[in-house]
């Protein structure tokens, strides 16, 4: 199918831009304003310090720079000295309860519940390209297009999808493959896509620095963020409850040691299991009711497909029948080959499906399978679904 690529923001358009004192909203927000845009920026404030708090004596917490972390501060006077030299208004929005309810209390909850969570996913829905946006609303402030330093697209089909005549707003893939941020973008939903814009979707990061530097954009010299937290946050993260250690055992069941708390694992992991064996192992499996996690040899953590449910379409528009189209199973993985078609459950699966499950079978194996990622699927180079991986077909 073709797609035709979304106009950006004109001169005398007003834009809402999505600071985060970083080079790629900096240089967006910039871009734009030099474009003849009227620019209103705005951040969105997410931390309340209570995790350093609790944890200030630890030597183990040391923040790096984060979407979230004590450096907030830091970056909001970044922002605020950048619009005030460029003549842009500028709103700070707290949407910190909203940030703990539907991102880290989330992330906490699944991990505790042996899946692997996306925090980022999560906050693009409900924070950046939700609360944040509310909060502007019951600002009363008036917006043409809302843009962001994501590199993605905006694109809608040229025929309607899926045997229907709706063309709705889409997520396509950005110049620098690299960089590609549409995985964690496919929950955003296509009424919101409607007056969103990613001006940097044709630029490599190199040339976004170079044009940062050539500008004298201070955040030309920033360290480049993380997204959510480090490995080095992670207990500070769970600490508000004591970890339940329990035996680490193979296929066969044999002990093989002891684990921390299955929060600390995840599928395919390695490093930090603190196991000897005669070969490599990898985390297969993590059983949350009797409390184990189970490791085996490479080979072993292969599965044919997956069963995903709590599922997004472009304007809910789902598919009458078996699409033949490309998945990714995680932010790291290339997309791959696969068929999708509803799963139907079995009087035996007794899981509790968030909305109707689609079931996705591979051309070719895929290792790692992680319950609790997102398998979002690609066609054409544009995101047409997705869904969050609730169990594993081996």
């Amino acid at each position: 199918m073709n797609y035709v690529e979304q106009d950006l923001p004109k001169a005398g358009d007003t834009v809402l831009v999505g600071l985060s004192g970083g080079v790629d909203s900096t240089l967006t927000a910039f871009m734009l304003k030099n474009m003849g845009c009227k620019v209103i920026g705005v951040t969105m404030s997410l931390w309340d310090g209570t995790v350093i708090e609790k944890n200030k004596d630890s030597n183990k917490v040391k923040m790096k720079e984060a979407c979230y972390g004590p450096g907030e501060e830091e970056n909001i006077e970044e922002c605020t000295e950048f619009c005030k030299a460029n003549g842009i208004e500028y709103h700070v929005v707290d949407v910190k309860a909203e940030y703990k309810e539907k991102v880290l209390e989330y992330f906490k909850s699944e991990y505790r519940n042996g899946r692997t969570p996306n925090p980022c996913i999560m906050c693009n829905r409900n924070i950046k390209f939700g609360a944040m946006l509310e909060a502007i609303d019951k600002l009363g402030i008036h917006y043409d297009y809302f843009c962001t330093g994501h590199y993605a697209k905006i694109v809608r089909p040229e025929e309607g999808i899926f045997g229907t005549d709706q063309r709705p707003f889409m997520i396509s893939g950005a110049t620098d493959v690299s960089k590609d941020q549409t995985y964690f973008l496919y929950r955003v939903p296509s009424d919101t896509l409607a007056k969103v814009r990613f001006p940097l979707a044709t630029k490599t990061k190199a040339e976004v620095f170079e044009l940062a530097k050539s500008a004298n954009l201070k955040a030309a010299d920033r360290e480049e963020s993380q997204d959510f937290v480090g490995e080095e946050y992670r207990d500070a993260l769970f600490s508000d409850k004591p970890s339940i250690p329990g035996d680490i055992i193979d296929l066969d069941g044999h002990i093989l040691g002891r684990h921390r708390g299955i929060e600390h694992y995840t599928i395919g992991q390695r490093r930090g299991l603190g196991v000897a064996a005669s070969y490599p192992v990898y985390v297969h499996s993590i059983d949350v009711k009797n409390n184990l996690v189970v490791l085996a040899k490479n080979e072993e953590l292969n599965s044919k497909g997956l069963i995903a449910d709590d599922f997004v379409w472009p304007a809910g528009i789902e598919p009458k029948e078996e699409v033949e189209t490309l998945v990714k199973i995680r932010l790291a993985s290339r997309p791959v080959p696969c068929r999708i078609t509803k799963y139907i459950p079995d009087a035996e699966d007794k899981t509790e499906y968030k909305g109707q499950p689609w079931k996705i079978i591979f051309d070719e194996e895929q290792r790692a399978v992680a319950p609790g990622q997102s398998a979002v699927l690609y066609k054409d180079g544009v995101i047409i679904g997705g869904g969050i991986i609730s169990k594993v077909i081996k």
